[in-house]
């Protein structure tokens, strides 16, 4: 990952710690009871799980997330499967940069199957082509985002193009779509969450939420809360 991908990591886990530091001050959680001190025990127990990548089954989360609660993971990941039909659904802009990216990794390949064959010649040749596409890419790359500076949440990584950056015409160098399917790709779509990361963020929430009065959390600050929560690890 980039420097510039680990300062925002970074940033929202601040940003995450302030959040919570605001909701115990205005907040606070009062003393537990036997039953919600054991609430929220059970509830840590299944965050760290889902933090592990391992598997949590639903009757665990039914038993111990209240029937709102629980009914929110499959609220969210409704909009979680909404959000990928929105993103398959991507501007037209963008379809002439992706359409060049693909041509120039399709020479690439066919270059390193030249290469590997010691066929020299047509493996020189198909790397300059491929250069000259991945030059035409980065054109069209600073045009539309010129053009539009709010398609840049569709790139995988940030678009600077100032003397120095790592956004070159090298292929391994582009930016590359939150939707494509490549290797080079850096990240995903911030807002996109997989079931798992859906689960733990309601566990989390619900663990902020016991012995904590539920009028007194703005609802903005439940909402960040939220967002951030997913880049707990």
């Amino acid at each position: 990952m980039s420097e510039w991908f680990d300062s925002q990591k970074q940033s929202s886990s601040n940003f995450r710690k302030l959040l919570q530091e605001r909701i115990k001050k205005t907040n606070p959680r009062r003393e537990l009871t036997r039953q919600e001190a054991k609430r929220l025990a059970r509830l840590k127990v299944i965050a760290d799980k889902l933090k592990r990548g391992e598997n949590v089954q639903n009757r665990q989360l039914q038993t111990w997330l209240s029937e709102d609660e629980y009914a929110v993971i499959d609220a969210e990941w409704k909009e979680q499967l909404a959000l990928r039909e929105e993103l398959e659904d991507k501007p037209s802009e963008l379809k002439r940069y992706e359409e060049k990216l693909n041509r120039a990794q399709m020479m690439r390949n066919r270059a390193d199957a030249y290469h590997r064959k010691g066929q020299k010649a047509a493996a020189s040749s198909l790397d300059a082509k491929c250069e000259s596409v991945c030059e035409d890419a980065l054109e069209i790359l600073h045009e539309i985002v010129t053009a539009d500076s709010s398609l840049q949440l569709w790139f995988d990584r940030e678009l600077d193009f100032t003397h120095g950056s790592l956004i070159d015409a090298n292929l391994s160098s582009l930016p590359r779509l939150v939707t494509s399917r490549s290797n080079e790709k850096q990240r995903s779509d911030i807002r996109a969450m997989s079931k798992r990361e859906v689960k733990l963020s309601v566990v989390e929430r619900a663990m902020q939420a016991i012995g904590r009065d539920k009028r007194a959390a703005p609802k903005d600050t439940q909402t960040k809360l939220r967002d951030f929560l997913q880049t707990l690890e």
